[in-house]
């Protein structure tokens, strides 16, 4: 992925940071974070989802999020993956700016994304995820489900392996405890 500052031709899926006012920019589009509405599971019918999720957002598929075959693109998801994460870090407690302050952060080790059906703009999509691997050591994985509102259909699974970096080096680390803390709280088997 490439770190872009400012404007310019995107050619490749970029990110900006996903916290705070920070846009994602993806083929041109800009994505905010405030787009996904933060909603309770128990808001959500019972269910549809494959574990009980720690966090649900709502969001609406819009025509910039369409590629040529007028249905999502498929990096769209991979966008709304990590602002879905971000924002669930920061219920945790977890900001950037904590980061930062703590010297750790998490990156993406590997994304893994399994489409099931496509999305159209104006399509309502409920968010789900949840931590289910985490021992406290560098990495912990963390699952996504895509649920369609009006049909209830599963669209996308996906999960993602982070791992926890010293931010000065960008070198793993085991996870500090305030990791630890927050990530086991939320731990579910799948």
């Amino acid at each position: 992925m490439t770190w872009i500052s400012g404007g310019g031709q995107i050619t490749a899926c970029c990110f900006h940071s996903v916290f705070g006012t920070t846009h994602f920019m993806t083929n041109s589009n800009i994505f905010k974070d405030s787009d996904i509405q933060t909603i309770a599971a128990s808001d959500t019918p019972s269910g549809v989802w494959q574990c009980t999720p720690q966090f649900v957002g709502k969001l609406t598929v819009q025509p910039e999020h369409l590629d040529e075959f007028e249905h999502t693109n498929n990096t769209i998801y991979l966008v709304w993956m990590q602002a879905i994460a971000a924002l669930h870090s920061a219920q945790l407690g977890l900001t950037f700016q904590d980061f930062v302050e703590l010297g750790y952060g998490c990156v993406a080790r590997q994304h893994h994304l399994e489409y099931k059906r496509p999305t159209f703009a104006g399509d309502t999509l409920w968010v789900a995820t949840w931590i289910s691997h985490n021992e406290g050591k560098a990495d912990m994985t963390r699952q996504y489900q895509f649920v369609r509102e009006s049909d209830q259909a599963t669209v996308m699974l996906g999960h993602t392996q982070w791992v926890c970096i010293d931010m000065k080096t960008g070198r793993p680390k085991k996870q500090p405890p305030r990791f630890i803390e927050a990530y086991r709280a939320v731990i579910h088997p799948n």
